[in-house]
């Protein structure tokens, strides 16, 4: 009987290093005017800024919105990425912008619903999926959580970036960040407890 193991901790530290490198060297490159870099930096990274923006906005139904004016920023800055940090850190810290941008937008616009039951709009609205209740589950308990630390937590914990990654998306000291996610763990374990 073959079995798969999970890999080493060490393992998944490589092969992330390995794809942030490779991303930042797409990045360089498209930088540089390759037009097949630029589609493999957007599909190298793609995922991972669907899922942060995810984390971080509280309208499901844009996303997919905030991912792409992530990527339109980021092609329309790439002439400014040096390199310094990894592509995956510097885009990251693009997306926190644009949702942060997108709540302002909301705040300023809000939306109305026309209908008279906006309720059962609401939950018709709602994907059913496997795994969708422990998806609500797990966003109510990071909802408790401030916003910092909720931030901290899904950056290093959920998205894998390293702590030092983590401070310059959140443009904080990585002492803070360890702080922050030390702090959302112990609130979390108490919470599941």
């Amino acid at each position: 009987m073959i079995t798969s193991t999970p890999p080493a901790p060490a393992d998944l530290r490589t092969q992330r290093e390995s794809a942030d490198a490779s991303a930042t060297a797409w990045a360089l490159a498209a930088r540089a005017g390759d037009a097949e870099a630029v589609d493999h930096f957007v599909r190298a990274l793609h995922h991972d800024v669907l899922r942060y923006v995810s984390y971080l906005c509280a309208d499901p139904q844009a996303v997919d919105d905030l991912a792409q004016d992530t990527f339109l920023r980021a092609l329309g800055s790439l002439h400014r990425f040096e390199g310094r940090s990894s592509a995956r850190a510097w885009l990251l810290s693009i997306a926190r912008r644009a949702v942060i941008d997108g709540f302002r937008h909301a705040a300023a616009r809000p939306r109305r619903y026309d209908g008279s039951d906006w309720q059962a709009a609401a939950e018709r609205a709602q994907p059913r999926v496997p795994g969708f209740d422990e998806g609500i589950v797990l966003l109510d308990l990071l909802a408790t959580l401030p916003d910092e630390r909720r931030e901290a937590f899904v950056l290093t914990q959920m998205l894998g970036l390293s702590y030092e990654e983590a401070a310059l998306v959140s443009g904080c000291p990585v002492g803070t960040v360890r702080s922050r996610v030390a702090r959302a763990r112990a609130v979390l374990v108490e919470l599941v407890g």
